[in-house]
């Protein structure tokens, strides 16, 4: 994923400082936050508040000559949607608003981003009106507004058809072209949303591209794509997930985005070069829930509220696809209502948390967890969710943290509860399993066990 930028506040940064606004070594200092964050300079000024949004848009608005949209009670001309599409407005931060003859007026973040402007010049064939509005406004319009027919359009689900639905009746459809592509994806993400399957990959094999689905200790071929159609299915598929169609020499990591009946779904897709060709993987994750409907008993929801209020580790366990991102989410959206500075460090957001500042590693420009580890103190966060750590740094790291009084959410996996008592056995977990406030396990969707710090240091005696 590519670092975020905002022309505008490039270009208009030093005027902030000749006007009085913000001191030379504060924008100094925010440009440093946004560099590792992979934000924009004006998101770390608002972020670290040093400047109020409405502030910040004012002053662009009085030096840009360029009308500013207050869009919380405004109401975009869904008919305008066809000129940016859903990929493209989330990229660029653009919405357009409405149309009057051959002048389409649009809300961006960014109004000096010419190569946006273009984009949607060349889409929407017709003069464009800029307005400059929020980032934040504007990106909750999009995903309140957009329908997303420029992803995978909408995926509708029938109980009469779920037993019969077979993907490759569409592949073999007489259609041609980039639509047909797209229903086939389409096809193939609906059936994995009828079986209950939440990854797939996509395997370069010498008749084609195979679908594979996965499940728990389960994989299961369903069908193959023609190796006619090989490159245009990668392609479109890349494009959609915002990954690079023309680079397939180094893995890279995006996100689709798309709408079962009326739920937005994201899917992390995951490419990676083999020597028979890419090797694409697909992982579907559902919208978190609020933590009592996963945990409906409430001696175990205390447990783990008392644990996201006070410092030490939240460890949530279970076995490969067993719902572990799900919890964590939903855990992030209870720990939220707390009022705290909350940090994750992940190798892609899967679904944007109010009040929850989400961070994405970048191994394209050296962002890695290292590096996130390195410089995550200087955010003074009281609550850090760190995804996936496995290394002897990373354990030592989560100690540091629990001495300077933070709360740490994080996952370990482990097959079942023998297994992980196995696993904590060793001697680079002897520390780390003293620091449990509170142990969720996963055994199943509908059995899942909580263990607080007394319980669970018995148990792993």
């Amino acid at each position: 994923m590519e670092t975020i930028t905002n022309k505008t506040l490039e270009k208009l940064k030093y005027e902030l400082v000749r006007d009085g606004i913000v001191a030379y070594e504060t924008l100094e200092k925010a440009e440093e936050l946004a560099n590792v964050q992979r934000i924009n300079i004006g998101q770390a000024l608002i972020n670290s508040g040093i400047l109020a949004e409405d502030t910040l848009l004012k002053f662009l608005e009085s030096k840009l000559h360029i009308p500013y949209v207050n869009l919380e009670d405004y109401t975009p001309d869904p008919k305008c949607f066809k000129y940016v599409s859903f990929p493209d407005a989330r990229r660029y931060k653009i919405i357009p608003l409405f149309k009057i003859e051959d002048v389409l007026t649009v809300a961006m973040s960014d109004p000096l981003d010419l190569f946006a402007i273009d984009k949607v010049v060349e889409t929407a064939e017709c003069s464009i009106e800029p307005v400059i509005s929020s980032e934040s406004s504007i990106i909750k319009k999009i995903d309140e507004y957009y329908k997303v027919a420029d992803t995978v359009d909408n995926i509708t689900l029938n109980d009469d058809e779920a037993e019969s639905f077979d993907w490759t009746e569409e592949l073999h459809k007489e259609e041609a072209g980039e639509e047909h592509i797209q229903h086939v994806i389409r096809a193939i993400l609906k059936q994995a949303i009828i079986e209950d399957v939440h990854e797939l990959n996509f395997e370069q094999v010498e008749e084609g591209l195979k679908v594979v689905f996965k499940q728990v200790g389960e994989i299961v071929d369903k069908g193959t794509i023609p190796a006619i159609l090989n490159s245009a299915f990668v392609s479109k598929l890349k494009t959609l997930s915002n990954l690079d169609a023309s680079v397939c020499e180094i893995p890279q990591l995006g996100k689709l985005i798309f709408k079962v009946d009326n739920t937005m779904l994201i899917a992390s897709v995951s490419s990676f070069p083999t020597i028979m060709g890419e090797r694409i993987s697909l992982k579907i994750y559902k919208p978190p829930q609020k933590l009592d409907k996963i945990i409906p008993d409430e001696k175990a929801r205390s447990i783990i509220t008392h644990s996201l209020q006070n410092p030490g580790i939240v460890l949530v366990c279970g076995s490969p696809l067993s719902g572990k991102t799900h919890i964590i989410y939903s855990l992030l959206m209870e720990a939220a209502k707390n009022k705290k500075n909350i940090i994750t460090i992940e190798s892609i957001a899967k679904y944007e948390l109010k009040g929850v500042n989400q961070c994405e590693l970048n191994e394209n420009i050296g962002f890695n967890m290292d590096k996130a580890l390195r410089f995550i103190e200087f955010q003074s966060p009281d609550f850090v969710y760190l995804e996936g750590i496995k290394t002897r740094d990373a354990f030592e790291f989560l100690s540091e943290l629990y001495y300077n009084d933070k709360v740490i959410l994080t996952e370990f996996m482990a097959n079942n509860m023998t297994d992980l008592r196995q696993k904590l056995a060793f001697d680079d977990f002897q520390t780390f399993k003293t620091l449990i406030s509170c142990l969720i396990f996963i055994h199943s969707k509908d059995s899942i066990e909580v263990f607080d710090k007394a319980t669970l240091q018995k148990y792993l005696a």
